[in-house]
Order: C-alpha cells, then structure tokens, then sequence
C-alpha cells in the first residue's frame, strides 16, 4: 500500500511539473524561454559526451577504438537518419560488440 502510495504521489508531481509552463505561460512564451529551450539541448548532450569519455585511456588496450568508433557510429546515424533514438542504439549496439570483442 504504501509502494502504491508512493508511486502515485511522484506521478502526480511529474505530471504537475510538465504542465505547469504551459499553464504559466499560456498566450504567449517569453523570449528567455524561448532562448533556453534552443540551447540547452545541445548544450546538454555535449556534457554528456565529454562526462561519458573522460575517463577514457589513449596509452592502454583498446586505446578508446571502441567509444570513438561508436561516437563516429552515433554521429553517422544522427547526420544520416535525423532519429536520436536510432543513433543512441546503434552507438551502443556498437560499443558493446566492440567492447566484447577488444577486451
């Protein structure tokens, strides 16, 4: 019961949280917004990407041929498709095989 309780508290709130700009900001958004919304994504997954290969060795096996090779997989699939759930999948479909195969 309490699980339950629980699970239907976060749910209300997460549901609460996406609605609440389009209840805030109902006729018109404001260019801050706006602005955000345009850079922050990118700005996001570059993050991302410098957080993922930090910790990646240049001088010992496989010399990060895997996680370039799947970054460069990622990068194909994104310019070729435009679909960011393919190219994660393929990045990572690759990374993995590789990661089996190299270690």
């Amino acid at each position: 019961m309490r699980a339950a309780l629980l699970i239907a508290t976060m749910s209300i709130v997460t549901i609460g949280l996406r609605a609440l700009p389009f209840l805030a900001f109902k006729s018109r958004t404001p260019p801050y917004v706006a602005y955000l919304g345009r850079v922050l994504p990118p700005a996001i997954i570059g993050m991302l990407v410098i957080y993922c290969l930090k910790d990646v060795s240049l001088l010992s096996p496989p010399f990060a041929i895997p996680e370039f090779l799947a970054v460069a997989c990622v990068v194909a699939a994104q310019v070729w498709k435009r679909n960011s759930l393919l190219s994660i999948l393929s990045g990572t479909v690759v990374y993995m095989v590789l990661i089996q195969l190299l270690h």
